[in-house]
């Protein structure tokens, strides 16, 4: 057999030694240790500086360290030699009073070696440095003036000659406004809430004033490089530490009472998945009522934050291809898009109406009334059931019966209008039999309903703590439990109902839902409102969360020709999306964003945050009837393939016929939402089953997704609560447009473009002209942006521009190629026409 050769290891290097051995834990803290003992006796001989600093002045000035070692001068500071040498040094002949910082410095950097803090060692430096120059300066300014025979140099030599020069070439007020401009850009630096501060200083007096836009460059750059403030992101600050032990001492009592009621046999409640908890009266052997109870919800915090915020200034979103670019080795942090608006509050639980239903208790003598009415009507038809339960809700009581062995389930669901006579009830609903129970139900309207508040579901810990994408909340089921749904995996959803029955309070449900969990950077709603009074109550949030085409005047669509444009628009924007998609790698909008907030995606590129894009349009039928396919064939589209880059669509229509919900459309939004219809017809359409036409109205609803059939009573949310709403969020900082869809070119509209006239060119031709050249950028938004004009004037100049030859034909929402190569070429051109 062969030997096998052993290799011998080689020696690590006398350098490599030196680096493991710096590395390791204990000599870490061990220089730690050493460097916060050497800062804490250079500030102990600092303080005593300025008690004993005169009595040693003679002394020191003027001598070596070890002169004065060699000479045994008798010193009266607390560190001996080494203290008052070193005091004299920093105090009288570097930066003053304000050298104290120095060992707070090696203090500090010792601590993060024994990591008993985390800090930054460089931005510590830095701030501490800027605070040191500012302080010395400031104290030869103030302090030399008002104690002028002390034997401390108040700014030191490094401050006194600095404002001895300034002085000489501004003068005594110069150097107090330089001094108050270093301040300023100091606290503007370290924390950007002062810039509100100053703003208001001037916002009062000059209110009305227009407001200026704030610059994204320094807006991101005070984001991502100075300030963490994200409450979802702890703070790297040396009181974080303090923050830890506490947390971890409340850890710890916490698990210290789940053991002693353990101990005491009592189980801890779970905070992660709120039990339901019902009340169950057992009238007779036969018959038992069962009362579920509310959910549990947050209380609302009354504080001075839930008033509406004063109104603030826009913000400029960051163009695309803007960002950040760090020194090669550096690693960025993670993109963040609610940094734009980081100040941003969601509506307050507050706004929403309460309902008192305290005195509304279960009436038991209507619910064993209705019993023995069921009972004896079924015994009339020769129908005997062993055993009866009702569930009462908020406005329907379930009946659940077990018929007798032998009884025809057909039988019992033929006496659907016998029953409703005999308990003379607006309308019942007979489910026989009931999905996954072997008892038939029967929904029997109570004669007093409830209310199901909207702050009643919002407030609910299941909303609050619910981590769908899209969440929206729709009311409470017959079990009195909050009905959820992610609208991301319906993907489209269909509403129907007739006309007072609630339709448009079940649209503003869905609305409002998404506006108290969703912040503006992450979705945009496109709202159109034939009706034109419908949604135009959200106007006032256009700047946080509405989308519309660049040349529209209000976000809120109510021209059907408006209408036809931007579901073409919406097309060509999801065709965008799926672009950025293929050429990322990924097959959905959250793989996409997930890649892009990891900072794996080039924005100069044209890759980009996708939001959610949610599309309401209210009385679809109305819109069918007047632009017929131009509506159907885009609203096909997005509804078949516009799922994966998050892209969904609401419809509602009070007329659920075939002609107005073809198969199409109805293939392709399996999600449905039916309130009360006039006729089975029309329950059909919408359901695919009857049961619709049996609501009581007022906002009983049916929800479908698949073959399974919810009650729900829709949550009531009234008009003023919207306004509120929207009045809250729209007073808060929000971006300076709103979300602005691609440019969409109807067919023939290329045609036009040979009709234009050069000889009646814009006076602003020849600089628009320019300006694309040397930015080699085809947009239209670009010459908006930079000479402040509307986006028609726009339009005209890039069709003249195009007319020259300048730049080529549109692409959608892609940029226009550039025809001209240079300058020199372009003027050459000018010259030509001019």
């Amino acid at each position: 057999m062969a030997k096998k050769t052993v290799q011998k290891k080689k020696a690590p290097s006398k350098g490599s030694r030196f680096l493991e051995f710096i590395k390791k834990e204990r000599t870490r803290f061990l220089l730690g240790v050493c460097l916060a003992f050497i800062g804490a006796y250079i500030l102990l001989g600092q303080v005593s500086f300025f008690v004993t600093g005169a009595a040693d002045q003679s002394k020191v000035v003027n001598r070596y360290f070890f002169d004065l070692i060699s000479h045994k001068q008798q010193i009266a500071n607390w560190t001996g030699v080494a203290g008052a040498f070193v005091a004299e040094k920093f105090i009288n002949q570097w930066f003053g009073i304000f050298s104290l910082l120095i060992p707070v410095y090696f203090i500090l950097m010792g601590l993060k070696l024994m990591r008993v803090i985390n800090i930054s060692a460089i931005r510590t430096f830095l701030l501490l440095a800027f605070a040191m120059i500012w302080g010395s300066i400031t104290s030869a300014f103030t302090l030399s003036r008002i104690f002028p025979d002390s034997h401390i140099i108040w700014g030191g030599a490094h401050g006194q000659y600095i404002e001895q020069t300034l002085e000489a070439a501004l003068g005594i007020p110069g150097v107090l406004m330089i001094i108050v401009l270093l301040l300023i850009i100091f606290l503007i630096i370290t924390k950007k809430a002062s810039m509100e501060f100053f703003r208001g200083l001037f916002r009062n007096p000059l209110k009305n004033n227009s407001a200026q836009d704030i610059d994204p460059e320094l807006e991101n750059f005070y984001d991502e490089e100075i300030e963490e403030e994200e409450p979802a992101k702890e703070k790297k600050s040396w009181f974080s530490f303090f923050k830890r032990k506490k947390e971890d001492k409340a850890i710890e009592e916490e698990a210290n009472k789940d053991i002693l009621e353990e101990d005491t046999e009592i189980l801890p409640i779970e905070n992660t998945k709120p039990k339901k908890t019902s009340t169950t009266v057992k009238v007779d052997q036969d018959f038992e009522i069962v009362v579920p109870k509310d959910e549990e919800f947050i209380q609302p915090v009354r504080n001075a934050d839930s008033q509406p915020p004063k109104p603030a200034e826009p913000i400029l979103p960051a163009l695309d291809g803007e960002t950040d670019i760090l020194p090669e080795g550096e690693e960025m942090e993670d993109y963040d898009p609610t940094k734009d608006l980081s100040n941003f509050h969601f509506p307050s639980t507050e706004l929403l109406k309460v309902y008192d239903t305290t005195g509304k208790g279960v009436d038991m003598d209507e619910q064993n009334a209705n019993k023995s009415k069921i009972i004896t009507t079924l015994q009339n038809y020769g129908i005997e059931i062993t055993s009866i339960k009702a569930t009462v809700g908020p406005t329907i009581t379930l009946y659940e019966i077990v018929p007798k062995a032998g009884v025809r389930i057909s039988k019992i669901r033929n006496l659907e209008d016998d029953i409703a006579l005999s308990l003379s009830a607006l309308g019942i609903r007979i489910i026989a039999p009931m999905p996954g129970k072997g008892t038939i139900g029967i929904e029997v309207p109570n004669k007093d309903a409830q209310i199901v508040s909207m702050q009643s579901v919002i407030a609910s810990r299941r909303f609050q703590e619910c981590t769908y994408d899209l969440p929206v909340a729709l009311g409470k089921t017959i079990t009195n439990e909050i009905f959820m749904f992610d609208l991301c995996k319906m993907p489209h959803l269909l509403v129907a109902g007739a006309t007072g029955q609630g339709k448009s309070v079940g649209l503003n449900a869905i609305i409002t839902s998404l506006l108290y969990k969703k912040h503006p950077a992450e979705m945009k709603m496109v709202l159109v409102d034939p009706k034109m009074v419908e949604f135009n109550i959200y106007s006032t949030i256009e700047k946080h969360y509405l989308a519309k085409l660049p040349d529209a005047e209000k976000a809120i669509i109510t021209d059907v020709t408006k209408v036809t444009q931007t579901l073409n628009s919406l097309t060509k924007e999801m065709d965008d999306r799926y672009e950025l998609l293929m050429n990322a790698g990924v097959r959905n909008i959250k793989e996409y964003n997930e890649k892009f907030r990891k900072r794996r995606l080039n924005p100069l590129k044209g890759h980009r945050f996708l939001p959610y894009l949610v599309i309401i349009i209210d009385e679809f039928g109305d819109l069918i009837m007047t632009a017929g396919k131009e509506i159907e064939m885009p609203i096909a589209r997005i509804a078949q393939k516009a799922r994966a880059v998050g892209m969904h669509m609401v419809i509602a229509t009070q007329r659920p016929t075939t002609n107005i919900i073809t198969g199409t459309i109805k293939a392709n939004f399996p999600a449905r939402m039916a309130f009360r219809v006039t006729s089975q017809i029309d329950s059909r359409t919408i359901l695919d089953m009857s049961g619709a036409n049996q609501l009581i109205g007022r906002g009983d609803l049916l929800f479908s997704q698949g073959s399974d059939l919810v009650r729900i009573q829709c949550a009531f949310v009234d008009t003023p609560e919207v306004e509120g709403i929207a009045q809250y969020i729209g007073n808060q900082q929000g971006y300076s447009h709103a979300f602005e869809l691609p440019e969409y070119v109807g067919e023939g509209g290329d045609d036009k473009i040979g009709n234009i006239d050069l000889n009646d060119r814009d006076p602003l031709f020849d600089e628009a002209a320019r300006l694309i050249v040397v930015h080699q950028q085809g947009s239209t938004s670009l010459i908006q942006r930079k000479f402040s004009i509307g986006y028609n004037r726009a339009g005209r100049l890039m069709d003249q521009l195009e007319a020259a030859g300048i730049v080529g034909p549109t692409q959608g929402s892609k940029a226009r190629d550039v025809l001209i190569a240079d300058e020199y070429s372009l003027e050459q051109k000018l010259n030509a026409f001019n």
